[in-house]
């Protein structure tokens, strides 16, 4: 196939020499059906009518169904199963209910790298800001809690900069300097928030944890902010969280820590997240450690369905092969899966994510003049 591309003038004329819009700028793009295609001369002329179309002033950038399964997204691999993933997340209670406690719980579990309430945890730096808290305090919790079991991947502050006051700045150079950070716990979001957000609306809500987001997907972390609820009753219970609904509009998910009874140790967890089950957890607070045990999980995480195709890819790619780069024909050959090569490439697309995190092999797909490349490769060693 070639192509040949017939564009009228850019701007249509009104008489000799007269200024012309933007707005009536068209291409037309012919092609004739050959033998042979010509990839090389369709990727640059498709280049160049993209290159053309962004001159327009009124141009938007869209893309198509087809075009959306072609991208390919490597995922958000959990960093406690079913409880907690990277993004920016509230964790709100009343006070003195057992926030950090569940905080501290956390940070360790997750820099330790051991199990939840029975959930895998994948191990990472986890720096805890706990700033209403001081360092014995903080001592003495621990040691209740873990007595003297010690992980090297905790750190704690007591004091830090407040957003849009250089704030982002700390985070950074910290995950700089310890690059497996994964969580970063900010107890409470009221200590980091700009000195003039006493003014509180939902356009300032959503746009501070617009800010914390922001920052979080860009160093591919989790952060996890601490918060306090309204006094007043919801038949919801996040419509509790003190501010306007702009906090939670704009973060992942949010953790809802409440006692059945205020002197009692018994309490609920319950989680709402933009792209996770909602959950509810049934605790006991442990007399001895003050730490939260599990009694019982409300609702089973759901299961996503296995996907034959990676199983197969999985075959393919091992620790005697860790690398293969080819088309689509080619792999579907090599597989002898039923599966017509368009579907092929679609599916590998949408469960790369998946693909990294079950199989720890990383999936590429590319295209250039010389055409469209699947690519895979060993990331960690298969048992």
């Amino acid at each position: 196939m070639t192509i040949k591309e017939e564009m009228t003038a850019p701007y249509a004329p009104v008489d000799a020499g007269a200024e012309q819009s933007f707005n009536n700028f068209t291409n037309t793009i012919i092609t004739e059906t050959k033998k042979n295609c010509n990839p090389e001369a369709e990727y640059f002329a498709r280049k160049q009518i993209e290159m053309l179309n962004k001159m327009n002033p009124n141009y938007i950038e869209t893309i198509s169904m087809p075009e959306l399964y072609e991208m390919v997204y490597t995922g958000k691999a959990p960093i406690i199963d079913g409880l907690l993933y990277p993004g920016t997340y509230l964790f709100v209670g009343s006070p003195k209910v057992g926030k950090s406690f569940m905080m501290a719980q956390i940070a360790y579990h997750v820099s330790s790298g051991t199990s939840m309430w029975n959930c895998e945890v994948r191990k990472g730096t986890v720096l805890y800001l706990a700033l209403e808290d001081d360092y014995k305090r903080l001592q003495a919790r621990l040691y209740r809690m873990f007595g003297t079991e010690m992980t090297e991947n905790l750190f704690f502050s007591v004091a830090s900069k407040s957003l849009g006051q250089g704030l982002n700045e700390q985070l950074r150079s910290f995950i700089t300097n310890h690059p497996d950070t994964n969580l970063i716990i900010i107890d409470t979001l009221q200590k980091v928030r700009e000195c003039d957000s006493d003014n509180y609306s939902y356009a300032k809500d959503y746009e501070i944890i617009t800010q914390l987001k922001s920052f979080a997907d860009s160093m591919g972390i989790c952060l996890l902010l601490v918060h306090h609820t309204r006094k007043q009753k919801a038949d919801d219970g996040f419509d509790m969280i003190s501010g306007t609904n702009g906090l939670l509009g704009a973060a992942d998910g949010a953790f809802l820590l409440h006692k059945e009874k205020r002197t009692g140790r018994n309490a609920v967890l319950e989680i709402s997240g933009r792209d996770q089950q909602d959950r509810k957890f049934h605790l006991i607070r442990n007399e001895q450690t003050l730490a939260w045990d599990l009694e019982r999980v409300e609702n089973e995480l759901w299961k996503e369905p296995a996907e034959p195709l990676l199983d197969e890819i999985a075959k393919l790619i091992t620790n005697d092969t860790p690398d293969w780069i080819g088309n689509a024909t080619d792999l579907s050959k090599i597989l002898q899966v039923d599966i017509p090569v368009n579907s092929l490439t679609k599916k590998l697309n949408v469960n790369a994510g998946k693909l990294l995190n079950d199989y720890g092999i990383s999936y590429r797909y590319t295209k250039n003049h010389e055409g469209r490349f699947l690519e895979f490769h060993l990331v960690s060693e298969s048992p």
